[in-house]
């Protein structure tokens, strides 16, 4: 390797470095910043149609995003909402063009050598989602089924590992993003979909006919969701967290999780009906940024 190209590569680093250590300063010198949001994640985050992005972690990333704009002493920032898929969401915040992601996003120990997470703001429980009238109730009825999930997650692997799947033979079909897969359930292309327990509840409820599915079986795994930022940046690790917590300490973060979880909500106004797992409140009541290698089984 050539003087020029360690030169090279070292100025690399360093400018990927300082880039990593400023969004405070990139979001005040720009008066703009950009949220990484999912269009079908359930009530976490998901799209309106023509640009519009609502959801838990969106409302909760806008506030995130209001305090900063005090923090910084900023009259006015216009947030821009970037559509990301499991796929893409990791190294659209490394290289800058997601300043904080607010979709549906697992914080585990391979993730966080590659970006930081704000403090865990839902617990999740990952489930199995069946029509109502297959007749499978639990792990071991998936043995020679199709088995849907979205590319880039880990549920499929976390359904694997369970100690009740052991010798369950299934066939892996993967949809693009959570709307898919969904669609690869309700076509009957799939026998089952494995997902985060509220993205399913999220898309049943917003199916044309809800009773058509139900969610079935154990837990088969808890796993923290967390709001993904750049890695080695803690003035704006702290500035996320700090709001994260005041909402945590204030009763909002609970107030949120109720009107997305618990209450109508659109386009068709109906309930996921979720109310917060003790795994969830205990998560506000004691912030962390905990991987969820830290939730597993001992």
């Amino acid at each position: 390797m050539t003087k020029k190209t360690l030169l090279v590569l070292a100025l690399a680093a360093a400018t990927g470095l300082a880039h990593a250590e400023d969004t405070l300063k990139k979001i005040k010198d720009s008066g703009s910043v950009t949220m990484g949001v999912r269009e079908s994640s359930g009530a976490l985050s998901y799209t309106l149609g023509d640009g519009k992005f609502v959801g838990y972690h969106v409302e909760i990333c806008e506030k995130v995003l209001q305090d900063v704009r005090k923090q910084l002493g900023l009259s006015s920032m216009s947030i821009k909402y970037q559509p990301v898929t499991s796929q893409n969401r990791i190294p659209l915040v490394q290289n800058g063009t997601v300043d904080i992601e607010c979709g549906s996003t697992t914080n585990n120990a391979t993730r966080q050598k590659d970006v930081s997470f704000a403090v865990t703001t839902f617990v999740e429980e990952v489930r199995i989602l069946v029509k109502a009238n297959s007749g499978i109730t639990n792990i071991n009825q998936l043995n020679g089924k199709n088995v849907a999930t979205t590319t880039g997650t880990t549920s499929v692997q976390t359904l694997r590992k369970h100690e009740r799947a052991t010798g369950v033979d299934f066939k892996e079909v993967f949809g693009k993003d959570h709307a898919d897969s969904f669609l690869l359930l309700e076509s009957g292309r799939a026998d089952a979909f494995v997902m985060d327990g509220a993205i399913l509840s999220g898309l049943a409820a917003k199916a044309k006919n809800p009773a058509d599915f139900k969610i079935v079986g154990e837990v088969l795994a808890v796993e923290p969701i967390a709001i993904m930022i750049r890695k080695d940046d803690p003035a704006f690790k702290k500035a996320v967290d700090d709001s994260i917590m005041a909402q945590m300490k204030s009763g909002d973060i609970a107030k949120t999780w109720s009107k997305w979880f618990e209450q109508p909500i659109p386009p068709t106004n109906t309930k996921v009906g979720m109310p917060a797992n003790e795994n969830t409140k205990k998560a506000w009541a004691n912030p962390n940024d905990k991987p969820a290698e830290d939730y597993a089984k001992k």
